[in-house]
């Protein structure tokens, strides 16, 4: 009677082993993986970062997220959020940085702002301020930081337009951060390639856009420390 007892446990412990190992079988492979890390990109911007004059999901914003989805290594996938607004200032991003950082809690930002700044003539001194505080405020979370440079038209005198892309080079070094030197590198100076407004790149020059975010961020992608030295 007990070895008869014995083999029926041991059958049923057969089979109920067997119903795990098909489950498993049958999961599918994204299934499979054990908590997959996922990494959060804030993208903190300007018009330039929010599609101004675009159709939805043309801008280099939404070609990241899908250049991001098609490269992921497997172990890590990326989450991007677009908190870009038109017409933002250095002083108007950093009013509510803070709050961004908190709500998104990123692992990753993407600084783009002071175009507006430049334009307005505003002081070149107060941007980097602006910025400067942003950045610390990242660093102090340590979030990987991803500064996007800027330059402006020579019209507004030789000494300001060489200040002004010179701040985002000392901002860089300072903090020893990854930077983009200038957004709008291969679009600037090519009608073709901007809006009527003169200022915002059409739909086709925004794959430029990403390609000059990309060949650093890539590297910021694959630094655990986030930086480039």
């Amino acid at each position: 009677m007990y070895s008869r007892f014995l083999g029926v446990l041991l059958l049923n412990w057969l089979l109920g082993f067997s119903l795990i190992v098909t489950a498993l079988v049958a999961m599918p492979v994204s299934a499979k993986l054990i908590n997959p890390s996922t990494q959060t990109i804030l993208v903190f911007g300007d018009s330039l970062s929010a599609s101004y004059g675009l159709p939805q999901g043309q801008g280099w914003v939404a070609l990241l997220e899908t250049k991001l989805a098609q490269n992921q290594a497997g172990k890590t996938t990326y989450k991007v959020i677009n908190a870009s607004i038109s017409g933002e200032t250095t002083s108007g991003g950093l009013a509510r940085f803070s709050a961004a950082l908190a709500t998104h809690k990123p692992n990753i930002v993407i600084l783009e702002l002071g175009a507006n700044d430049g334009l307005r003539g505003l002081p070149i001194t107060e941007m980097q301020a602006n910025l400067n505080q942003m950045i610390a405020q990242a660093k102090a979370k340590k979030i990987k930081l991803l500064l996007i440079g800027m330059k402006i038209p020579p019209n507004y005198g030789l000494k300001y337009t060489k200040n002004f892309s010179t701040a985002y080079i000392n901002l860089a070094k300072q903090y020893n951060i990854a930077l983009v030197p200038f957004l709008l590198e291969g679009v600037a100076g090519k009608p073709e390639l901007i809006q009527a407004d003169g200022l915002h790149p059409i739909a086709a020059a925004q794959p430029q856009l990403l390609d000059n975010v990309w060949k650093v961020l890539a590297k910021l992608l694959n630094n655990p420390v986030g930086l480039l030295r």
